[in-house]
């Protein structure tokens, strides 16, 4: 492994190396996975819930969170919520309310309608689309409390018509956090309880007496909110598991290393476990982010969990040409994927796997992450291989529908009948094969 210096604050790598392949290697397996001892926990956690309810609840509130609810406590009213947006300042007000007209456009763009057509059969075939009912949204509280995900999560929600959005955060000793608050009131959530961890997400799946059970949960949280919502998906769908964050910058010479530099910290920030990476075929460029690194992370407030993850997953790493560029960034499949080059929509084409692509200088991911309009919740962990941002799409479910024609049943209640009997299931030959004699009780009407 090479480094510019014996104290940078992220490996310089070469693809050459063994060490690059050993760094991606780590990389692409970090993240935290449930433990037994976590995944007992949170049974333990689901089957309290699901007998006790409410009792559970605030006794686990008070437990993990330190704070005594009653039941009544437990939701913030729609005043509480307008108050919160009213006691912050004109700027912040002002800001969420952009962003939210942001988000908001962009995924309407993503609505979808019913369709039916008629074959030459006569037969009618089509495809029902409806929102769900109650959807279940959570936010992290504490440290990581972030307005931006409630408009993140809600919106799209709202957006694809479901019926009630119910925000769930954890309380803190120090009272509500207003700035989530506001944002659920802005998003357009239709209740707000003050509970996390597992148990919330247990009263999501289960409902208790004042939780109602909700068809989906959504949001990101810690190892014990991940595992649970693993746990309920089959009783209630999931968006999905999320990991720790990631941004993959692929830079050219034309490329500003203060602005690689300062991308790359916007998601070493967040977590210890966040992987930043920059990806490029010059190594003077490469050396001139490591030095920037260094520069900017001794002024982050954050720098200690920054350093940690630099030091941990993140890395600039010296690709011999642009196609073994693409491969690599293919093969990370990041959540974030920046192209800082020259002509950035010539590479559009040939990067199949990433959360979002950010094109050009100018497009730094925390935009994305925001108020340029599309979701910030993405696919971690190499996920985006098969998985997509949330959106609207996520909100919605869909119904075949079917109505079958005289012509049609003659024509194909045969292949009907011979492709039941191959299966060895004579009832559902019969029920074919009766409307095709006319039934035991004479013909029946299309």
């Amino acid at each position: 492994m090479t480094r510019s210096a014996t104290k940078a604050p992220v490996p310089l790598l070469s693809t050459t190396d063994a060490a690059c392949q050993r760094h991606l290697d780590k990389l692409l397996s970090r993240g935290e996975s449930a433990s037994a001892q976590v995944e007992t926990a949170v049974r333990s956690i689901l089957r309290d819930i699901r007998k006790r309810g409410d009792r559970a609840l605030m006794a686990l509130t008070k437990k993990f969170d330190q704070v005594s609810l009653s039941s009544h406590e437990l939701g913030a009213t729609q005043d509480e919520m307008e108050h919160a947006l009213k006691s912050l300042s004109a700027p912040i007000r002002k800001a969420l309310r952009a962003a939210a007209q942001r988000i908001r456009r962009f995924h309407r763009k993503q609505r979808q309608s019913s369709w039916t057509y008629r074959d030459e059969l006569g037969v009618t075939l089509g495809q029902k689309i409806a929102p769900l009912e109650r959807v279940g949204v959570y936010v992290p509280g504490g440290t990581a409390a972030y307005p931006s995900s409630v408009l993140m999560n809600v919106i799209p929600a709202k957006v694809a018509g479901v019926k009630e959005v119910i925000v769930v955060s954890p309380p803190s000793p120090e009272g509500d956090n207003s700035a989530l608050l506001a944002a659920a009131h802005i998003a357009g959530a239709d209740a707000f309880f003050r509970v996390g961890g597992a148990q919330a997400v247990a009263a999501l799946a289960y409902g208790t007496q004042t939780i109602p059970r909700v068809d989906k949960i959504v949001g990101p949280g810690n190892i014990y909110v991940a595992t649970a919502k693993r746990l309920v998906f089959g009783r209630v769908d999931i968006d999905m598991i999320a990991g720790p964050s990631e941004i993959l910058v692929i830079a050219d010479q034309t490329a500003k290393p203060d602005y690689i530099a300062a991308d790359m910290l916007s998601q070493a920030e967040h977590d210890i476990l966040a992987a930043p990476l920059c990806l490029t075929t010059s190594r003077r460029l490469g050396q001139a982010v490591v030095h920037e690194l260094a520069e900017q992370l001794a002024q982050l407030p954050r720098r200690t969990i920054a350093s940690a993850s630099l030091r941990r997953f993140g890395a600039v790493i010296i690709a011999r040409h642009r196609q073994e560029v693409v491969e690599l960034a293919n093969a990370i499949a990041p959540e974030h994927l920046e192209l800082a080059v020259k002509d950035p929509q010539t590479w559009v084409k040939d990067i199949r796997h990433t959360g979002a692509i950010f094109l050009g200088h100018l497009s730094t991911e925390p935009f994305g992450d925001y108020i340029a309009g599309p979701n910030h919740v993405l696919p971690t962990g190499g996920t985006a291989r098969f998985s997509s941002p949330l959106g609207v799409y996520d909100f919605l479910k869909r119904t075949s529908v079917i109505r079958a024609s005289s012509r049609a049943l003659s024509t194909l209640g045969p292949e009907v009948v011979r492709l039941a009997e191959l299966e060895g299931l004579e009832a559902h030959a019969r029920a074919v094969q009766y409307r095709l004699d006319g039934g035991r009780h004479g013909r029946t009407q299309s």
